[in-house]
């Protein structure tokens, strides 16, 4: 019952789950007043590309089946989710959970994952309105996920708020996974000289060295965004990144198509880095900029030449959030060979919802086990830093070396 002065809440005002199986239907406004626009991923251009392009969609094992929160006839709060029926472009592992399930007799696909399909980028999952409680929306959510027909649900790469909320409000246990990702944040530097004299005096040489190496063969390097993404920009960038993949052995996730739709509805959220040498663009990278992060997302060269990849891929990022005031550049998952050229490690999160109780203890003992191991490499990953500890003032004369 209401206490005397309080509102009390009517069905009307009760919060109202409801589905969506294609972000076609519903309009680029409606979902980005939830999403906001600083976390480029979460945006519906994005999402609604990837659908509309064939990349995350029935057939190719991602079907959409999105959740809308509605406060009477107010959208207050949405969730991407997908069936999934496999676990390729996630990079959260669990192939081992799906065999283990299998051979027990169980069925782990479709499972319910919620992701930004093909993007390990940590960052929100759920849109809430600024004036709505995040409890109160995960408090609705939870039996919604929970009564799916299907065994699991995962969270992949949420923030730390939103997994700490999500644990706290979903009504049933959540396991945790955590992997270690580099990312690099300003301190102040000024530019990229004032990056590197906070570098011990060898590997400042040798990031000196690795640009200077390159510039010496000729390479120039391009950072291009918005209408300077022509159509020549993108074909030249596409081919490098099917060749990424192809070199593995793979077939890219995205196509030629989602990448044109991005440049034409977020195209001023695309950063490219194209190099070129004698004229003739040989590698790209393309990142994506949010309200102060850049997040490196796909790379791919014609050549193979030294350095080209740090530099393409590390410093230009680096670069063009000095110059436009980005506190933070998230390269793309794993790779140690960040750690030396300034990118700091730390802890990405995921959540899993597993109905069946004996399986959940028996994935939980492997996530125990797991994340010592992860926070063991968290640390020596701390030590392995390029940072001088020592005063500015001990080591001034290096600035001046080369």
């Amino acid at each position: 019952m209401a206490q005397q002065g309080e509102r009390q809440e009517t069905p009307q005002d009760a919060l109202r789950v409801t589905r969506l199986d294609s972000l076609a239907a519903l309009e680029a406004a409606s979902w980005n007043a939830v999403v906001g626009t600083g976390y480029p991923f979460l945006r519906h251009e994005f999402l609604v590309a990837l659908e509309a392009c064939g990349c995350a969609c029935t057939e190719t094992g991602w079907t959409p089946d999105h959740l809308l929160v509605y406060r009477g006839a107010r959208l207050v709060a949405v969730l991407p989710r997908y069936a999934k029926w496999h676990s390729r472009g996630e990079y959260v592992f669990d192939w081992a959970w799906a065999d283990a399930w299998e051979r027990a007799g169980g069925d782990y696909y479709p499972k319910s994952l919620s992701a930004i399909p093909f993007t390990p980028a940590s960052g929100p999952r759920l849109g809430v309105v600024a004036d709505e409680s995040h409890a109160a929306v995960i408090a609705a959510l939870g039996p919604v996920l929970r009564a799916s027909d299907m065994q699991s649900w995962h969270l992949l790469f949420a923030g730390d708020a939103e997994v700490a909320a999500w644990q706290a409000g979903f009504g049933a246990p959540l396991l945790e996974r955590c992997a270690v990702q580099f990312t690099w944040c300003d301190a102040g530097y000024g530019d990229f000289e004032g990056f590197l004299a906070g570098m011990s005096s060898r590997k400042r040489k040798e990031i000196r060295r690795e640009r200077r190496r390159l510039a010496e063969q000729g390479f120039v390097f391009e950072r291009l965004s918005g209408a300077a993404i022509d159509e020549a920009a993108l074909d030249q960038f596409y081919r490098c990144y099917c060749m990424t993949y192809l070199e593995r052995g793979q077939h890219p996730y995205l196509n030629r198509d989602f990448f044109t739709r991005l440049r034409d509805t977020l195209g001023d959220a695309m950063m490219l880095v194209r190099a070129s040498i004698d004229g003739r663009a040989v590698a790209a990278a393309l990142c994506f900029e949010g309200d102060d992060t850049l997040y490196g997302r796909y790379w791919g060269s014609e050549v193979e030449v030294d350095f080209l990849h740090f530099e393409t891929c590390y410093y230009q990022g680096i670069e063009h959030c000095l110059a436009r005031g980005l506190s933070r550049f998230d390269p793309g998952t794993q790779g140690e060979h960040k750690l030396t050229r300034g990118f700091a490690p730390a802890l990405s999160r995921s959540l899993h919802y597993l109905a069946h109780e004996g399986f959940r203890e028996a994935v939980a003992q492997f996530c125990r086990e797991e994340r010592a191991y992860v926070e063991a490499y968290l640390e020596q990953c701390r030590g392995r830093l390029p940072f001088r500890q020592t005063p500015a003032g001990d080591d001034a004369a290096a600035n001046h070396e080369d």
